[in-house]
C-alpha cells in the first residue's frame, strides 16, 4: 500500500487549551459579527464542529488550516464527513495513532479529497457518478446499492447535513486519492464496457479500497462485443444479468500477482471461488482461460491490473472437471504442457472430451517403451495426441451407436466408436464413464490412450472396394482390436465382390444376412494375424495362425500370383501404424478343407509337399467346393521314389506331378458306402477303377482308412500313389489298343496288335521291351503297379495301360 512508503512524521500534540482558546475567540466574532447582521451556518462550526462523532475530523481540520475555508459564508461544499470510529480505523490500517494520522505529510490532500466545491444533497447521487474533489488527484467515486451509499469505500451512514454554504454526508471510513485499480479501468478509452459493467454490479466499493489488495483481469471493450455476440445478447441485456458481479468478480484475484508472477498451469482462485482462473505461457503469449493477455503489469496502489482480450467466464469447463479428478493428473499435466487449457476452458465453444485415467497413460508409457511420463509428455506431438481426444461439439453418451464415426479436433484420423453390449469403445478404448457434463460440454473417461495413428482399420476405411468389409467389422465389434495402435495385424481384406459371391456361395439372400451370421466374428479374424507379414516374407507353402485359432491359412506362391487358401490376393502390402493390409478377391472362410485332414496327419508329410509344390493349395482349400480325395501315405511316396529310382525330392521335381496329385481327386464328395465297382473320372480327366472284390481297391491301391470327412470332402487313406497315364507318353500315342486280362497275375495279350511293345512304368522307366506276335507277353517279374504298354508296327504307335496284380 501507499502508505507504507510514507514516513510517518510525528508532530506535536495541539494543546487542548489552545483548542477551546481557538473556539471561543471565533465564537465571539461570531456574535459580533451577528450582531449586525443575520447568522450564517456553515459546514464546519456548525456541523463537523458541533457532532460529538468528528472530533478527530474536526481537529485534522484545524491542524491543516482548512476549518477558515470551510467556514467560509460564500462558499458552496458537500464534505463526506468520515467519523471518529472511520479516522481510528485509518490508524490503525496505518499502523498508528491519531497522532500519526495528524502527520502525515499528505493530510491536507486526504482531507480535500473529501470536499468537493459544490453542494451534492444525496438526491443528486446517482450510481456510478464521478465527482472531482479539492484534491484534483483523483476523482471520488458514489455507488447507489440499493439503499446503500458508498463513497470510494466508504458507506454513507448520514445524508444532507445542510447549513448555508454545503451538505455534510457521513461515512464511516476515511477515502484517499490513491490510485486504484478502478482508476487504471476509468482512465482507459478501451474499458468504458468494463467500469459499466462494474459500476452497475456495484463494484466500486472494493475495486476503490485503497487497503485493498488486487489482481484485476480487464476485458477491453472488443473484449465485451465479441462475449454478448457470443452470447447472443448486447450489452445493455449483458450489463442486467442477475450474475453479472460473479462474472466480474472472477476477473478479480485477492493478490497481486504481476506478470513474473504468471506460471504456465497457474491455477489461482479469484474472489468468485465459483471456479478458478488458469494460467498459459506459450512462448511470449500469455492466457487466463481462453483470454489473451495484450498488456501487463498496470499498476496501482492497490494492486496491477493486466488487460484481457476476451471474457472469461465462472463456467464450469472440460478442462475444470479433468483438474476436478484425482484419476486425471496425467491428463492435466499433458494438457498443460501441450497449452491446450486456453482452447479448452472456452466457455462459448462445445467440446466432447475423451480423457484417459492416469493408468490409462502409464500403459501408454510402457507400450510406446519410454521411459516415464515424463518422457510422454515432452513428445513433440503431445499436441497432436491430445486433440485427437477431443471432438469439436458435444456427443453425450446416449448419441453414439455402434460404427459411428468422429473427427476430431486433431483431423489426421477419425474416431471409431464400438456398441458392443454395456461396453462402449472409442477406437480401441474402453469408455468406463460418460456424460460428466460441463458447461462447454461432456467428458467420458477413457481407459487406455487413442493415437491418431493409421490403423489397418483406416485402410480398409477408407477403401471404396471394402465397404462390405468395413460393415462386418462393424457389425462383429472388432474395431476396438484393429484399431489398437499398439498391436500388429496383418489383415486379408477381402473385396466387395468377394463378400459378393460368398453370398451367392452360401445361398444367403443379400449381404445383410451374411452380416447375421452368428459366426461372423469368427470369418473375420480368420482374415488377421496377430503379427505383420509383408508380401515379401510369404514364401510357398507358408501356413499362418490367424486370430481365430480354428484353422490355419495357407499360402501358396505360383509365380507371380500368390493365393491364401483358394483367393487370389490382389494388391499387397497396404500399410498402417500397427500392420499391413493385402487385398484378397475372394473371402476365405475357417471351414477344415481336406487340405487340412492332410496337414494335420503325421503320416501325410509326402502328400502335404507334393501338393504345396504343385501349387493345389487354393483348390483343396476351396470352402465352397466338394472333394474326394485318395490321400497316399508317406510309405506310398517312399515306395514311389524307390521305383524309381530316387527320392521325394525327386519325385516333387516330376514336371508330371499335379497330374498325378489331380489324379488322386474326384470333384465331388464320394464316401465308401457311395463307392461301386467300375471306373471314376478323376480331376486330371483319367479314370481311376474301383474294385470292392476284397475291400475297396483304387487301381492297385488298398484304401487302408475311409470317409475322413471335412467341411468340403472326404478323404481315404492310401497304401500306394496311383499314377496316371503321363503327358509325355499320351502326346506319343496315334492310336488305342486294348490288352487283356487286364488287371492280369502273370501275362497279357494285345487285341490284333502286333509289333515291338516296350512297357514303362507312370514315370516313363521302361521295365520290359521285347516283340509281340500274338503271343501272351510275360509280366509276372513286373511289381505290382500301373503299367503302360506302347506297339509300334510299320504305321503306328498303339498305347494302352494295364494293371499288374
Amino acid at each position: 500500500m501507499f502508505v507504507e512508503h510514507l514516513r510517518l512524521l510525528i508532530k506535536q500534540n495541539i494543546m487542548k487549551m489552545k483548542l477551546f482558546t481557538f473556539k471561543t475567540l471565533l465564537a465571539s466574532a461570531v456574535i459580533t459579527f451577528s450582531a449586525t447582521s443575520i447568522a450564517q451556518t456553515n459546514v464546519f462550526d456548525d456541523v463537523i464542529a458541533t457532532s460529538p462523532n468528528h472530533t478527530l475530523l474536526e481537529a485534522a481540520l484545524i491542524q491543516e488550516g482548512l476549518d477558515a475555508a470551510l467556514s467560509d459564508p460564500t462558499a458552496n461544499y458537500t464534505v463526506f464527513a468520515p467519523d471518529d470510529n472511520a479516522m481510528n480505523a485509518l490508524a490503525a490500517a496505518l499502523n498508528t495513532d491519531i497522532n500519526g494520522i495528524l502527520a502525515l505529510p499528505n493530510l491536507s490532500d486526504i482531507l480535500l479529497y473529501h470536499v468537493l466545491g459544490a453542494q451534492v444533497p444525496s438526491t443528486a447521487v446517482t450510481n456510478g457518478l464521478i465527482a472531482t474533489p479539492l484534491s484534483t488527484s483523483n476523482t471520488l467515486k458514489l455507488t447507489v446499492n440499493g439503499s446503500n451509499v458508498f463513497v470510494n469505500q466508504a458507506t454513507v451512514t448520514t445524508v444532507d447535513l445542510t447549513t448555508d454554504n454545503g451538505v455534510v454526508h457521513v461515512i464511516d471510513a476515511v477515502v484517499l486519492p490513491a490510485q486504484t485499480v478502478a482508476d487504471i479501468a476509468i482512465g482507459s478509452p478501451v474499458h468504458t464496457s468494463l467500469v459499466a459493467a462494474v459500476v452497475e454490479a456495484k463494484l466500486l466499493p472494493a475495486l476503490t479500497d485503497p487497503f485493498g489488495t488486487f489482481t484485476v483481469f480487464a476485458p477491453t471493450n472488443t473484449a465485451f462485443d465479441n462475449a454478448v455476440a457470443s452470447l447472443g445478447i448486447d450489452i445493455a441485456t449483458l450489463l442486467g444479468l442477475p450474475n453479472l458481479a460473479d462474472i466480474l468478480l472472477y476477473h478479480v484475484l485477492g493478490a497481486e500477482v504481476q506478470s513474473a508472477g504468471v506460471t504456465n498451469g497457474l491455477i489461482a482462485a479469484p474472489l468468485n471461488t465459483a471456479n478458478t482462473i488458469k494460467f498459459t505461457v506459450d512462448g511470449s503469449m500469455v492466457y487466463a482461460n481462453q483470454a489473451p493477455i495484450s498488456a501487463v503489469d498496470l499498476t496501482a496502489d492497490n494492486g496491477v491490473v493486466h488487460v484481457l482480450d476476451a471474457v472469461i467466464l465462472p463456467n464450469q469447463t472440460v478442462a475444470d472437471v479433468a483438474i476436478g479428478s484425482a484419476a486425471h493428473t496425467s491428463l492435466v499435466a499433458a494438457v498443460v504442457e501441450a497449452k491446450l487449457l486456453p482452447a479448452l476452458t472456452d466457455p462459448f465453444a462445445s467440446f466432447t472430451v475423451f480423457a484417459p485415467t492416469n493408468t490409462a497413460f502409464d500403459n501408454a508409457v510402457a507400450s510406446l517403451g519410454l521411459a516415464d511420463i515424463n518422457a510422454l509428455l515432452a513428445l513433440p506431438n503431445l499436441g497432436d495426441i491430445l486433440l485427437y481426444h477431443v471432438l469439436g461439439a458435444e456427443v453425450p453418451a446416449a448419441g453414439v451407436t455402434n460404427g459411428l464415426i468422429a473427427s476430431p479436433l486433431n483431423t489426421a484420423n477419425t474416431i471409431k466408436f464400438t456398441v458392443d453390449g454395456s461396453m462402449v469403445y472409442a477406437n480401441q478404448a474402453p469408455i468406463s464413464a460418460v456424460d460428466l457434463t460441463a458447461d462447454n460440454g461432456v467428458v467420458h473417461v477413457l481407459d487406455a490412450v487413442v493415437l491418431p495413428n493409421q490403423t489397418v482399420a483406416d485402410v480398409a476405411i477408407g477403401s471404396a472396394a471394402h465397404t462390405s468389409l468395413v460393415a462386418a467389422v462393424v457389425e462383429a465389434k472388432l474395431l476396438p482390436a484393429l484399431t489398437d495402435p499398439f498391436a500388429s495385424f496383418t489383415v486379408f481384406a477381402p473385396t466387395n465382390t468377394a463378400f459378393d459371391n460368398t453370398v451367392s456361395a452360401l445361398g444367403l439372400g443379400d449381404i445383410n444376412a451374411l452380416l447375421a451370421l452368428p459366426n461372423l466374428a469368427d470369418i473375420l479374424l480368420y482374415h488377421v494375424l496377430g503379427a505383420e507379414v509383408p508380401s515379401g516374407s510369404v514364401t510357398n507353402g507358408l501356413i499362418a495362425a490367424p486370430l481365430n485359432t480354428a484353422n490355419t491359412i495357407k499360402f501358396t506362391v505360383d509365380g507371380a500370383m500368390v493365393y491364401a487358401n483358394q483367393s487370389p490376393i490382389s494388391a499387397v502390402d497396404l500399410t498402417a501404424d500397427n500392420g499391413v493390409v493385402h487385398v484378397l478377391d475372394a473371402v476365405i472362410l475357417p471351414n477344415q478343407t481336406v487340405a487340412d485332414i492332410a496337414i494335420g496327419s503325421a503320416v501325410h508329410t509326402s502328400l502335404v509337399a507334393a501338393v504345396v509344390e504343385a501349387k493345389l493349395l487354393p483348390a483343396l482349400t476351396d470352402p465352397f467346393a466338394s472333394y474326394t480325395v485318395f490321400a497316399p501315405v508317406d510309405a506310398a511316396f517312399d515306395a514311389l521314389a524307390a521305383a524309381l529310382g530316387t527320392d521325394l525330392n525327386g519325385v516333387l521335381a516330376n514336371p508330371e506331378l499335379a497330374d498325378i496329385l489331380l489324379y488322386h481327386v474326384i470333384g465331388a464328395e464320394v464316401f465308401s458306402t457311395d463307392l461301386t465297382n467300375g471306373n471314376v473320372t478323376t480331376l486330371n480327366g483319367q479314370d481311376v477303377t474301383v474294385d470292392l472284390m476284397s475291400g475297396v481297391m483304387i487301381n492297385d491301391a488298398t484304401v487302408t482308412i475311409a470317409d475322413l470327412t471335412s467341411d468340403n470332402g472326404v478323404v481315404h487313406v492310401l497304401d500306394q500313389v496311383l499314377v496316371p497315364s503321363l503327358t509325355s507318353v499320351v502326346e506319343n500315342k496315334n492310336q488305342n489298343v486294348t490288352v487283356f486280362p487286364n488287371p492280369t497275375v502273370n501275362r497279357i495279350k494285345l487285341n490284333g496288335v502286333n509289333g515291338s511293345y516296350t512297357v514303362t512304368d507312370l514315370f516313363g522307366k521302361t521295365v520290359l521291351d521285347g516283340v509281340s506276335n500274338g503271343q501272351f507277353i510275360d509280366v509276372n517279374n513286373l511289381t505290382e503297379g500301373t503299367y503302360i504298354i506302347t506297339v509300334l508296327d510299320s504305321e503306328n504307335v498303339y498305347q494302352t495301360q494295364f494293371v499288374k496284380l
